[in-house]
């Protein structure tokens, strides 16, 4: 395997103020759900981007003060010195082979409610909290003493920062999410005085924070900014706005991070958001500076790569999401293993992890975070055990996922599909509206397999619990898969409701297998509140349908807050024409009409349709584990029987991948018992000195 020489251009070096980058790969800071609370769990994820051969790493957003915290969100602390040492340990591990690690500092201002610290919140101007949540909290407007303590806090930092041994410092100012942003925009920007007003005023406080950086660590580090390409809104930091500002301070930073607009439009979903869609922001911003500049785009194709480079729209390549999916996508283009490359599909599972305080997660990447809670890696196999063989019934998510893991460790390998397509729900889901990316799923896999001469896979194979037990398998996993149900059973219904007959009613099963409605008026009951309703609806209205969404939910696809999608869902199907019946809920279906009850009121509707689509749970299809369990498994010489993935418990493709893993992971491994099947952190106790009256 050799790298084609187009690519080399991603290898040369670039200077950024006293560093040197060894290559245009840069890991732009990312949250990840661990922050404070696993902080192991974090630096080894970091290690494995620097074993994958980044050039520059950095943290997530490291939050400077208790004044600004953005709790529930589990971020980085750099408060006091006693966070120093975990950071050190993570700034050790992204240079441990010849990465630069970069620290992210942050102060939050109006984004940051405080419900940690319970300090009282401050911001360029005063005003309701501005956060996901809407925290009913105001900030208070910070007088010119407050401005002298920032700096001096982000003083603090800086010197922490250095202590700890990062290379590079990004002050953040992007998203709408930091405060140099807030004093920037004159959305967050009301100020009278010498902080507010003009556009040089405004950018005052940016100015003194670069000088105060540069002083404290005597140049030795380097300077990055991270700026929003576009804040909407007639008041916002717009794209002119900010090619004016770069413009009148060239030179400020050692370099330029640029990233569009909110989170939810920089980071957007594949299913609105195509690669290098923040091309045309960035374009002939490199010519109003000499410092390099990074932008991001989910960049996973190493040509669009070396376009950006050519072009001189960009110097590094900035990646947040293809690093987790692939933490070793640079080495892999260094070494021509293009076929090797796990690719992004920007389904954002990885966001969830943070907007929901839990670990994060990878769809593509089942080690995600596992590094050191699990002792998983994302390209290296542990060892087999003593069996030989293991045989997967059910080629989906979780069925590729287990059979490459257990091929990777070395077992003889069986895979045993029903049908003909490989890839189960993610085969059919590709072909909806805006999911092409979710064939990468099966693709990747099925890919990795096909070079692996102790891997078979057999497709148009059904098997029955009979066959299972004669195939002579150690180990045997049953990944079946999920059904949708069609009785309206899911979160607000835990019941069937009372339907005739004479409705036509579809599931997204009938509408993948090409049995559409068309021409009709149709609801959509949606008590999934995933992507699911919100794509078919899409595909209803394109053959021709009039649809109704219907959901028991305040919004439409709620969960999809967590993914940064809600509000592009809701302007796409307000867009086509689609009626939205929100806080609303089938009650009965007759023969042409639904009768919705208001989930707040009681008070009944009579909705006339001429089909509908039930998006509602899933069963999962287990009787094939169940049937084989049935038998004496254990005295034909099995091992172990397993059901895994949509059969044991219906979830996101990326909990059916997880599944997979473990499974292959667990393979002769002895019994646990009670204990615990990760590694944690536990806080510290510090002496008991409680105040007495």
């Amino acid at each position: 395997m050799t790298r084609l020489p187009a690519h080399d251009i991603l290898f040369t070096p670039m200077q950024i103020g006293p560093k040197v980058a060894k290559n245009r790969f840069y890991q732009v800071p990312h949250c990840n759900g661990g922050g404070y609370r696993d902080p192991s769990a974090v630096v080894e994820m970091r290690r494995t981007k620097a074993e994958g051969g980044w050039g520059v790493i950095f943290t997530e957003q490291t939050e400077i003060h208790p004044t600004s915290e953005i709790t529930p969100f589990i971020e980085q602390h750099l408060w006091d010195d006693r966070d120093i040492p975990a950071l050190a340990r993570m700034a050790e591990a992204m240079k441990s082979h010849g990465a630069l690690a970069g620290i992210q500092l942050a102060y939050s201002g109006i984004n940051g409610p405080n419900l940690y610290s319970r300090e009282v919140p401050l911001a360029v101007t005063g005003g309701p909290i501005l956060t996901f949540t809407a925290d009913p909290v105001q900030a208070r407007t910070m007088d010119r003493e407050d401005i002298r303590d920032l700096r001096r806090w982000f003083r603090n930092a800086f010197r922490r920062s250095q202590q700890a041994g990062f290379d590079l410092i990004c002050l953040y100012g992007a998203h709408s999410f930091g405060i140099l942003q807030h004093f920037l925009s004159r959305a967050t920007n009301h100020r009278t005085d010498e902080y507010g007003g003009s556009l040089e005023n405004r950018g005052r406080f940016l100015r003194e924070i670069v000088e105060d950086l540069r002083e404290v660590t005597r140049g030795e580090l380097a300077v990055t900014l991270r700026m929003s390409l576009h804040e909407a809104g007639a008041y916002g930091f717009s794209n002119a706005e900010l090619r004016d500002f770069i413009a009148m301070h060239a030179e400020l930073p050692d370099l330029w991070d640029l990233a569009q607009g909110t989170w939810e439009a920089c980071s957007g979903t594949s299913r609105f958001k195509a690669e290098g869609a923040q091309e045309e922001l960035v374009k002939g911003i490199k010519v109003l500076t000499p410092k390099p500049i990074v932008g991001v785009g989910r960049f996973t194709s190493p040509d669009a790569m070396v376009r950006q480079i050519r072009a001189g729209i960009l110097d590094f390549i900035g990646a947040a999401r293809p690093s987790i999916a692939d933490p070793f996508l640079p080495l892999k283009v260094e070494e021509g293993r293009y076929e090797d490359i796990r690719e992004c599909i920007g389904c954002n599972i990885c966001v969830s992890g943070d907007m929901t305080g839990g670990i994060s997660r990878c769809t593509q990447n089942t080690a995600f975070m596992e590094e050191w809670r699990k002792g998983w890696h994302p390209d290296r196999a542990r060892p087999k055990g003593a069996s030989e063989s293991v045989l997967v019934v059910g080629a989906g998510p979780a069925g590729l996922e287990a059979a490459l893991q257990a091929g990777r460790r070395g077992y003889r390998v069986t895979l045993a599909e029903a049908g003909t397509r490989l890839g189960g729900r993610v085969a059919k889901e590709r072909m909806l509206p805006g999911l092409s990316a979710w064939g990468r799923v099966a693709d990747y896999r099925t890919g990795q397999m096909a070079v692996m001469p102790n891997v078979e896979i057999y497709r148009d194979s059904p098997l029955t619990p009979e066959d299972i037990v004669a195939m002579g398998a150690d180990h045997v996993a049953i990944a079946t898969g999920a059904t949708w149900r069609r009785d309206a059973v899911a979160r607000f219904h835990l019941h069937p409701i009372p339907t005739d007959p004479a409705m036509p009613i579809f599931t997204p099963d009938d509408l993948m297998a090409g049995r559409c409605p068309e021409g009709l008026s149709v609801a959509v009951y949606d008590d999934d509140h995933f992507y699911m309703g919100s794509v078919l609806a899409e595909l209803l209205v394109a053959k021709g349908n009039r649809v109704h969404f219907v959901t028991p939910a305040v919004k439409v696809a709620e969960w999809t807050d967590n993914t940064l999608e809600q509000g592009s869902i809701m302007r796409r199907l307000l867009e086509i024409g689609v009626e939205m019946h929100l806080s609303k809920a089938p009650e009965a279906i007759g023969k042409d009409e639904v009768i919705l009850g208001c989930t707040w009121t009681g008070r009944q509707t009579a909705l006339p349709v001429e089909a509908v689509v039930l998006v509602t749970s899933r069963s999962p299809e287990d009787g094939l584990f169940h049937a084989t369990r049935a038998l004496d498994w254990q005295g034909a010489g099995i091992r172990s029987l397993k059901v895994i993935g949509d059969a044991a418990a219906p979830g996101p493709i990326a909990w059916a991948t997880y599944a997979g893993r473990a499974w292959a992971e667990s393979l002769d491994q002895p019994d646990r018992g009670d204990a615990l099947p990760f590694r944690r952190e536990i806080a510290e106790l510090l002496p008991d000195d409680r105040i007495t009256p």
